[in-house]
């Protein structure tokens, strides 16, 4: 039985795929950033970036404020020319806004500095990982760490079982666990109630991380608030809170981010090489952040936002030859049925449509499938990715 894909690749597409895998293999598990597909490849135009994840209302935002806080009244000299301020000073600033004593405040240079930073110096030698996770930690492990799996099931629309985790957390003798709420790529929600009592019965070990980066995305009620537990982190010896804010924020190229931990921790990280780690422009970011105005603003942002997002889910999941996934993040995971070849969808979605998305053959969890992470943009972008995927997928059938 012969398979044969109606789609047409033109040479000139040929040239353009054989590129694009040379670009992603240099980037290991890590998508190609702008910047490189446009400089090996400078005919092609990204139009929607659908692969990082970000809010591009909360750009705005933040392009609106520094405009006319720093680009018009000339004030951006001061930021670029003077030396940012130090660790503690800043988390003194953001102190009032989160709600934490400034001492167990962290802050750092994008979540995944402080993500490799507590694998290295706090976690213990038997890793509990997660699986889809986000690759960094299993890659940042010591080589004296041995990494655990805890796979989620495909049947169970990769939902984590909380009990029978905890239950696999014991039975392996783990020191350490790494959690993702809501995870990524699949982005799976666990309630506060249920984290939270995972988070207490997890107390005797090392290192509990619990991820927050994508948190403002999920709610538990009709108004869409956000719950963290950043309060729970701050009063649990053993618990780290990560919190990116490339996300929620829109701003990945600032490289901004905090953690939540014990003073002790948050010591040993400041007074050994991360007493001066971010740059003008992200500290200009935190005192934004701390600004009520700007809050608020943020808060208008956000539900615009999610109000556009649920409709874009569901048009995804309604393509024939795709399943989407239940998500309570930015983006969500898609299914491509097996008469849709993978390697060709992401592809051409980029070359043909300028859409660029997340292929997640790399992801371990995922590889044996054929599986998507596509982010959330604004309304009018979302009506093009749904109809870029409509056109790929349906040139992409293969007829068996």
């Amino acid at each position: 039985m012969s398979v044969q894909s109606s789609a047409q690749i033109t040479p000139r597409e040929e040239e353009i795929l054989a590129t694009l895998k040379e670009i992603k293999a240099a980037s290991g598990s890590h998508s190609p950033s702008l910047f490189a597909l446009s400089d090996r490849i400078p005919d092609l135009q990204v139009r929607i970036d659908a692969c990082f994840l970000s809010n591009p209302y909360a750009t705005d935002l933040f392009i609106d404020r520094l405009t006319s806080e720093l680009v018009e009244t000339g004030a951006m000299r001061k930021v670029l020319e003077a030396y940012p301020s130090p660790n503690n000073h800043v988390a003194s600033l953001l102190s009032p806004t989160l709600g934490v004593d400034p001492a167990q405040i962290f802050v750092c240079n994008g979540a995944i500095e402080a993500i490799q930073a507590a694998m290295h110096r706090f976690a213990g030698t038997r890793v509990g990982v997660i699986l889809p996770t986000f690759s960094p930690y299993y890659e940042y492990l010591r080589p004296d760490q041995q990494v655990f799996y805890y796979k989620l099931s495909r049947e169970n629309d990769f939902a984590l079982d909380v009990d029978h985790f905890r239950e696999w957390v014991l039975a392996n003798e783990l020191d350490t666990v790494c959690l993702i709420n809501p995870n990524n790529p699949n982005g799976g929600y666990v309630p506060t109630k249920l984290m939270r009592g995972l988070l207490e019965s997890l107390a005797h070990l090392e290192l509990v991380v619990l991820d927050e980066s994508f948190i403002d995305f999920a709610w538990e009620d009709a108004e869409r608030h956000r719950t963290s537990l950043t309060a729970d982190a701050a009063a649990q010896e053993n618990v780290m809170l990560v919190k990116s804010m490339s996300k929620d924020f829109g701003v990945a190229g600032l490289r901004a981010g905090y953690a939540i931990m014990s003073a002790d921790r948050v010591q040993s990280l400041v007074g050994n090489g991360f007493l001066w780690n971010i740059s003008g422009l992200t500290e200009y970011f935190f005192r934004l952040f701390t600004d009520p105005e700007f809050q608020a603003d943020y808060s208008w942002a956000r539900l615009r936002y999610l109000a556009e997002a649920e409709p874009f889910f569901g048009a995804l999941g309604a393509i024939g030859g795709l399943r989407a996934y239940p998500s309570k993040a930015n983006f969500v995971l898609v299914e491509l049925e097996d008469t849709v070849p993978i390697e060709l969808v992401a592809p051409l979605l980029l070359v043909r449509h300028g859409v660029y998305v997340r292929d997640c053959r790399d992801k371990i969890g995922l590889e044996d499938g054929q599986y998507i992470r596509v982010a959330s943009r604004k309304g009018v972008e979302n009506d093009e990715i749904v109809a870029a995927f409509e056109s790929i997928v349906s040139a992409c059938r293969t007829d068996g």
